[in-house]
């Protein structure tokens, strides 16, 4: 805390786990957790957490809270106002009234399904979520399950984010370019396209957009309310020049 114009209080945090997802950039991640339940990922613990006692009766629950790092956005210093991407870029609004990345002490939450908890004979427990939003290796600080009679309110108001419009995009994926993404990785795929990756106020029908997924290069266009998948390659194999990273 600030006070009397007194340097403001500290505390350290320490990394519990690392999440192993298929986002290996920002680009392309949904914009909250939750709203593609078809990306699966795995939560590994640090070595001095991989206790299979500390993850004991977690299996309850059908979801859990992270307690995550935007650690792609750690910054010296902080401003008090943003322009949050789903408002054009144009309209400023206080950090605190939004969940952007770039805050004070970047930290981001989210809530998740959890799957699954596999024993693994080298990582210890490790946790099967579906529907997060973290780039791959996002540091995790906490775990806490998700209670529904204190945490779920469908009478509240959600602000701005009420008054946008929520749409999702027909995608139209070739057959023979949807062949070239592993099985277990195309409702994730197709589902994130479909959320519209682009910024809200980009909407040229003849760019072509480049996203990093799973060790893919996917590349495609928007015209109206169709997304239609160009080009899917490995990763790195792809000409770069029209991407939007």
């Amino acid at each position: 805390m600030r006070s009397n114009g007194t340097a403001p209080e500290r505390h350290a945090l320490t990394v519990i786990a690392r999440i192993h997802s298929d986002f290996s950039e920002k680009f392309g991640i949904p914009r909250q957790s939750g709203l593609v339940e078809g990306l699966r990922a795995r939560i590994v613990f640090e070595p001095e957490f991989r206790d299979p006692e500390a993850v004991r009766g977690l299996e309850e629950f059908s979801h859990i809270w992270l307690i995550w790092q935007f650690s792609q956005a750690v910054r010296e210093g902080w401003s008090p106002t943003v322009r949050p991407p789903r408002l054009g870029g144009n309209k400023r609004l206080g950090v605190f009234a939004t969940r952007s990345p770039f805050r004070p002490n970047a930290l981001g939450l989210s809530a998740v399904r959890l799957e699954g908890i596999e024993q693994d004979p080298g990582l210890g427990p490790v946790l099967l979520v579906a529907g997060a939003d973290l780039l791959d290796g996002t540091p995790i600080y906490d775990i806490k399950p998700y209670v529904p009679y204190a945490d779920a309110h469908p009478e509240a108001s959600g602000g701005f984010a009420d008054r946008i419009e929520r749409r999702r995009l027909t995608v139209d994926f070739p057959p023979h370019l949807l062949e070239r993404v592993p099985e277990d990785k195309r409702e994730g795929l197709t589902g994130v396209l479909a959320q519209d990756p682009r910024p809200a106020y980009q909407a040229d029908p003849e760019r072509v957009y480049g996203m990093a997924f799973a060790g893919l290069e996917v590349r495609f266009t928007v015209e109206g309310e169709r997304l239609t998948v160009q080009d899917v390659n490995p990763a790195g194999n792809t000409a770069g020049e029209n991407r939007k990273s």
